[in-house]
């Protein structure tokens, strides 16, 4: 499966399928919830924040190629991510695109 965050995949024409999504909530235990408090406090990065969000949004992409693959697509273009704060230590990663088929 290609996935491009760009509209066009050069030398490929393709047809439009549909909009496909992925959504993933991801939230870190309150042991490493703790950890980053203290982190927010001296500064510097979040490892375990970081890690969590690198995930969700691994898994954001990859409901989002199943529900792409199961209507038959080659490719997804225009992929964007967006991201917003649920809960506290918590955060949904949503991924969207355009499912195509080559012609």
């Amino acid at each position: 499966m290609i996935v491009v965050n760009t509209e066009n995949i050069p030398g490929r024409q393709y047809q439009v399928l549909s909009l496909v999504t992925g959504c993933c909530i991801m939230s870190k235990h309150i042991g490493k919830d703790i950890g980053s408090s203290f982190r927010n406090i001296v500064g510097g990065e979040m490892q375990s924040y970081t890690e969590m969000m690198c995930e969700a949004k691994d898994k954001a992409v990859g409901y989002m190629i199943g529900q792409a693959q199961s209507m038959g697509a080659d490719a997804i273009v225009n992929v964007r991510f967006s991201s917003t704060t649920i809960v506290a230590g918590g955060a949904e990663i949503l991924a969207a695109g355009t499912a195509v088929k080559f012609i």
